[in-house]
């Protein structure tokens, strides 16, 4: 484990004992929940591992990202949108929301703070939180304790970049999509893009804009939607149809919009699944593509698609279908993981590949044993994670009306915690 302690070879770290939770995250999730707590007048700490407030799209999205959905379903709790953002957000317009949120609500994380160690001491009825700080020695570490922890690290915390065959002998540029800016660079390029979700989607059509020329490698079917259809918002008619509708008869009639306004997907290589989109969604998280200009490229055959890479070469790769083609740069759409595996450790709330345990209809999907919540893995969007929030603040702040306790350091009032498990 990254930043883990030696047994015998370190001191123990100092403890700091809060009067308040710990939040794991700085992200849109650890503000809502920050916020609602000092609705509550509950103190808080959030460790947050970057420089700044929303690493995600501070330092890991593309420059001409927006917000695929209406403002309305994206903002956090107690404070909408300016009125004069439009409709669908940019990133800068999205974090400038964030940090006026902060300010507004003078939330102000601990910086720099990579959570490495999270576990429940029974005997002192507290979660303990060890971190590294980046601008520190590797020897230095802070422990935090607190009867609750909150998990708001999020489903995107680390890249996801596929093993295929042959990636290191590539002599072009490869890179994942946290580090795709512009197009600009790109000029002149045949540029593979591995992955066809929104974002793979939308730096095809930046590519293609700024005179690239881009292949997309498909592996499995995707849904394209129109952004907007009869002019409203696709995801907002499709919240509207659910209130009265089964989820298979509304992915029956997006579908059968889509087609009138898109024209057959399957004739340009992108096979729809079985499934419909909003049930995919509700399943597995995956969200359809809302597409913003990059399906009259296709058409157009500006963006080509290509089958699922089999393996690279020095210039280029070869497909599952046995053709190779020649290619100046990669950049992997592959998405994103959690990584609370591999610091929290917690058998119950979460799996092994760091998503909410799948629990009984009567639990709640935020809350789980011994004062653990998570806010922001429910797959479903800013608003869920907005309500999460709200439910998990008040239960703690109900917790801590009845039995609060007293901030303290204490360099040594705790007992050294054991070493974690092997592995």
């Amino acid at each position: 484990m990254q930043g883990q302690q030696q047994a015998g070879h370190n001191p123990s770290p100092a403890c700091i004992v809060l009067d308040g939770p710990i939040i794991v995250g700085a992200g849109p999730s650890g503000l809502a929940v920050a916020a609602t707590l000092r609705q509550h007048s509950v103190p808080f700490t959030i460790l947050e591992r970057s420089g700044d407030i929303a690493d995600l799209w501070t330092n890991r999205t593309y420059d001409r990202l927006h917000l695929h959905i209406p403002k309305g379903f994206c903002e956090l709790p107690h404070v909408g949108f300016p009125p004069d953002f439009p409709t669908y957000p940019t990133k800068h317009d999205f974090l400038r929301y964030l940090h006026s949120y902060a300010s507004r609500f003078a939330i102000a994380p601990q910086l720099g703070r990579s959570v490495t160690r999270a576990w429940y001491d029974a005997p002192a009825s507290l979660w303990r939180v060890t971190t590294t700080s980046a601008a520190a020695s590797s020897a230095a570490a802070t422990e935090y304790a607190s009867p609750w922890l909150v998990v708001a690290s999020g489903e995107n915390a680390e890249v996801v970049v596929p093993k295929v065959k042959g990636r290191e002998t590539f002599a072009g540029e490869a890179l994942h999509s946290s580090e795709y800016r512009s197009g600009e660079r790109f000029r002149g390029m045949r540029v593979l893009v591995v992955g066809c979700g929104n974002s793979g989607m939308e730096m095809c059509l930046d590519l293609g804009e700024h005179g690239a020329m881009p292949f997309m490698s498909v592996r499995s079917g995707v849904h394209v939607l129109p952004r907007e259809m009869f002019g409203a918002s696709t995801f907002g008619i499709a919240m509207k149809l659910l209130r009265w509708l089964p989820i298979q008869m509304v992915d029956r009639f997006l579908l059968l919009v889509a087609k009138m306004i898109l024209g057959d997907t399957e004739k340009y290589g992108l096979k729809r699944p079985k499934l419909g989109p909003l049930e995919i969604k509700n399943i597995t998280g995956k969200s359809p593509v809302l597409d913003v200009g990059a399906w009259s490229l296709i058409k157009s055959g500006n963006i080509k698609i290509v089958p699922e890479v089999e393996s690279f070469s020095g210039n280029g790769a070869r497909f599952v279908d046995g053709n190779e083609m020649a290619f100046d740069a990669v950049i992997f759409a592959t998405g994103y993981r959690s990584n609370v595996p591999s610091w929290l450790q917690d058998g119950e709330l979460f799996t092994d590949n760091g998503k909410p345990r799948a629990r009984c209809p009567s639990s709640s999907s935020w809350s789980g044993p011994n004062g653990l919540y998570c806010v922001g893995f429910s797959g479903r969007g800013l608003l869920v994670s907005g309500a999460e929030a709200l439910m998990a603040a008040a239960d703690i702040a109900g917790r801590w009306l009845q039995a609060p306790i007293s901030p303290r350091c204490c360099m040594h009032a705790l007992p050294p915690p054991p070493p974690p498990p092997p592995g």
